[in-house]
């Protein structure tokens, strides 16, 4: 067992499945992999195990009934590392949108103790985006300068999906409480973290759309995110954003 953990949650993966976790498993810095799979019917799962009998001490699964949410998949995954001893635990798509080789970049901050929570971000440095169309680079942009206006973070990407978490950060944090199980997730996962006066820092990464299989993403998603935030804005303001009670 290695000390940082990938979560990638999965439907419908099968053109990249394997190539995300054999990318993984070549970097030179250690990691574990959980595939958090939503009942894919065109075999994700089958193609996982296959692997897991190749790499049977660093690839897990859980499985679940269908989809029920992006936020719903990675507190899964949570929970699940916090029952192991990972020290580092990590946020990353299936798709090849994040780079896995910036997976050695998100862990140094961590590491090195400069940061309990670290964003690859799409804006801390401009706007690093390949294959988007641009509406829909500038919905996600200024989505995000909505969020910082709502909630008061400094945070440049407060959407993004590729993050790394301290384990003492996932301890602190009562899942009981997260609301959101879209892209609204993102947002409130990293207020949370923040509320609760933990360091939270972006580095700049490169987000590549997608080349294989269909993006889950739709308006409905940053629907929620928009009008989620309101609501977190009260929740912090009212100071009912406390540590996870042990």
């Amino acid at each position: 067992m290695n000390n940082g953990l990938v979560i990638i949650p999965t439907f419908n993966e099968k053109e990249n499945i394997e190539d995300i976790i054999r990318t993984v498993f070549n970097l030179k810095t250690p990691f574990d992999i959980l595939i958090v799979e939503d009942n894919s019917p065109d075999g994700t799962a089958a193609i996982v195990k296959r692997l897991m009998a190749e790499f049977p001490d660093r690839l897990n699964i859980l499985e679940r009934e269908g989809k029920l949410g992006l936020g719903t998949a990675y507190i899964m995954g949570f929970k699940w590392a916090l029952q192991h001893p990972y020290e580092y635990v990590f946020e990353m798509d299936a798709d090849f949108s994040h780079n896995p080789a910036d997976l050695e970049r998100l862990v140094f901050p961590l590491h090195n103790h400069d940061a309990d929570v670290v964003i690859g971000s799409r804006y801390i440095s401009g706007v690093n985006v390949v294959n988007w169309p641009m509406g829909r680079v500038l919905m996600s942009y200024y989505a995000s300068a909505y969020v910082r206006l709502v909630t008061g973070m400094k945070i440049r990407d407060t959407t993004a999906g590729f993050v790394g978490w301290r384990r003492k950060v996932l301890e602190a944090i009562d899942f009981d409480k997260i609301k959101f199980v879209g892209y609204a997730f993102q947002i409130e996962m990293k207020f949370t973290a923040i509320k609760l006066d933990f360091k939270v820092v972006e580095i700049p990464i490169i987000f590549t759309d997608r080349t294989k299989g269909e993006s889950k993403m739709n308006n409905s998603i940053f629907r929620e995110a928009v009008l989620g935030v309101i609501s977190l804005r009260k929740r912090g303001m009212m100071g009912k954003i406390k540590p996870r009670k042990h």
